[in-house]
Parts: C-alpha cells; sequence; structure tokens
C-alpha cells in the first residue's frame, strides 16, 4: 500500500465536530488555534444553507472558535460555484433562507419565478406548502431542480426536523423529477472547497462524525479520512458500512498534535 503524503490541508465539518447543540466540544478551539498558528490551507463546512459565512463565524466567535469569515463554506456556497459554472448569469426561484439567496446573488443570479432556469431547494425552518407546489409547477414546466443537500432530517432542541432531503423527496414524487445535490456526500463540494484555498486532496484531510456524508465526501475526493464519535456514528456503526475512514478518534482534541 502506498504511503499516505502528509497532512497540509484540512477540512472539518461543523456540527457534531466543533459544537454541540450551540456548545463547543472539548478540544475544538485548541484545534482551530493550532491550524491558524501552522499556516496550513483549512476550511469549517456545513451542509446548512440557511446561514452565511459571516453568520456562522459570529455564531462561533460568541463559542470561542475564531474562524475567519473565508474559512466557512457551505453548502449554499458550493451550490452557487456550481450554479455559476453551469450556467453563468442564470435565474433561479429558490426555496431556502438568507445563506443560499445571499450566495446566489452573489454570482450574479437573478431570482424569480417567472421561468426560471432553476428551482434551487435549500434549508429553512418555513417551508410552506404554497412554496412547495410552485416549485413543483415550475420543475414540470422545465426548471432544473437543485438541492444543496440530502439531509433528510436536522436537529432541534424540541428533536429532529424534517430537512431539504424530505422535503425534496415530496417534490421528486410529485414531479418525477430528482433533484441534483451539490452538498456533501457530493465530492464536488470537497472539490470546490479545496479549490478555494488552493489545496490538492492527496495533501488533504476531511473530519467528520457521519459515515454516509462526511467520511464518504472525504473518501471520494481522494482524501484522507478521520472520524470522531462526538456526533451521530458510534464506533460500531462503522461496521456497517462498505467503506471505513482513515482513523477513528474520539474527538477532534485528539488531531490537535497531527496539525
Amino acid at each position: 500500500m502506498a504511503e499516505r503524503k502528509p497532512i497540509e490541508s484540512w477540512l472539518t465539518d461543523m456540527d457534531g465536530v466543533l459544537i454541540h447543540e450551540g456548545t463547543p466540544i472539548p478540544g475544538a478551539d485548541a484545534f482551530i488555534k493550532r491550524l491558524r498558528e501552522s499556516g496550513k490551507p483549512f476550511l469549517v463546512l456545513t451542509n446548512n444553507s440557511i446561514y452565511t459565512p459571516r453568520d456562522l463565524q459570529a455564531r462561533l466567535s460568541r463559542m470561542g472558535l475564531d474562524v475567519p469569515v473565508e474559512n466557512i463554506w457551505t453548502s449554499a456556497l458550493a451550490t452557487a460555484k456550481f450554479l455559476d459554472d453551469q450556467r453563468p448569469g442564470g435565474t433561479a426561484y429558490v426555496i431556502g433562507e438568507a445563506g443560499l439567496t445571499t450566495a446566489l446573488h452573489d454570482i450574479g443570479y437573478v431570482l424569480t419565478d417567472h421561468e426560471p432556469d432553476y428551482v434551487v431547494l435549500g434549508e429553512t425552518r418555513t417551508y410552506s406548502f404554497e412554496a412547495m407546489t410552485k416549485a413543483v409547477r415550475l420543475i414540470n414546466g422545465g426548471a432544473r431542480f437543485i438541492c444543496t443537500n440530502p439531509d433528510e432530517t436536522g436537529p432541534s432542541t424540541e428533536g429532529p426536523l424534517p430537512a431539504t432531503g424530505a422535503v425534496a423527496a415530496l417534490i421528486t414524487k410529485a414531479t418525477g423529477k430528482k433533484p441534483y445535490f451539490a452538498g456533501k456526500p457530493n465530492p464536488l463540494m470537497m472539490r470546490t472547497g479545496l479549490n478555494a484555498i488552493g489545496a490538492h486532496s492527496e495533501t488533504s484531510a476531511m473530519i467528520g462524525d457521519r459515515m454516509d456524508t462526511d467520511v464518504l465526501a472525504g473518501l471520494e475526493a481522494g482524501m484522507q479520512t478521520f472520524l470522531v464519535l462526538t456526533g451521530l456514528t458510534t464506533a460500531q456503526d462503522t461496521e456497517k458500512f462498505p467503506y471505513r475512514p482513515t482513523k477513528t478518534v474520539d474527538s477532534i482534541a485528539d488531531l490537535v498534535d497531527l496539525v
């Protein structure tokens, strides 16, 4: 087996790795501090498309995690980058929050419900039947169907909430059209993120708490992968998958010395 190259850049998921239910996970501050001191390129990733990088930077800062805006990569940004490459200056009907609408405005897209090139579905806490009905009719009328991420549920203090993947399934059932998912586990999100920081997959690592998104996306992008057990996946769960992370550790604290 070929010897792995030294890790020169890092990508890490946010929820379940750095923070959990609004509080930092022990070791997260030390890991981010070590990354910044090392000068190595890094990104904090999230499939959540609700917030802009500036929103997330402020949220992390309140928890004592000092992550610059340019080091935050969301599924909304990955979606916008994909659309800008595919159809520059296009139009879209968007179901989502500021994180997604801002990303699309920033690439020069016009948001409209009049014969849009795309229907773009993202995360929101206020999915409306009216908006979903409009999306169905626009897709049936020829709009292409894009989703920020396939996550079927999202966390809340009251319990799981229906998320983008669940709403996408409803729209697919009504239209017969499956969406293109830009976020994890699509390795596109990893590759566009790596390009954004000038990094290369063979010398990069991905840290995550989920086998089916974080580890899979990192593996398919050609990166080393580290699974932490502070989120959704247990050590026993890893045996259920036909692929494995490069290494499993208890938490982000165990990776500080690798930076």
